[in-house]
């Protein structure tokens, strides 16, 4: 039954496979840069691991993008977009000491 599922499927593109993978990689970069705290935010070794799934969860929701221009390709592109700024917030968080 859960097989039906296209998120269960890696061949076909998920728009929900690749928005949980960058919001998971967002929540793994803000509790590995210490976010919660009040101290400055500290880099770690380990947020190469929410990089690349951001990287990951990103290149999921580009296979959904259509070839002609729709409200869907148009919520694909925002969708995009906001995945960009959370790969960019995390390269930052990584890199930045």
């Amino acid at each position: 039954m859960l097989s039906r599922l296209p998120i269960f499927r890696p061949r076909q593109p998920s728009l929900l496979r690749g928005v949980l993978g960058s919001l998971t990689a967002l929540g793994m970069t803000l509790r590995l840069a210490g976010f919660p705290t009040p101290d400055a935010p500290r880099p770690s070794n380990w947020q190469i691991v929410a990089v690349l799934l951001a990287a990951c969860g990103m290149a999921e929701t580009f296979r959904c993008l259509g070839r002609t221009w729709s409200l869907y390709h148009a919520g694909v592109l925002i969708l995009l977009y906001s995945e960009l700024m959370i790969l960019v917030l995390a390269l930052f968080l990584w890199i930045y000491p």
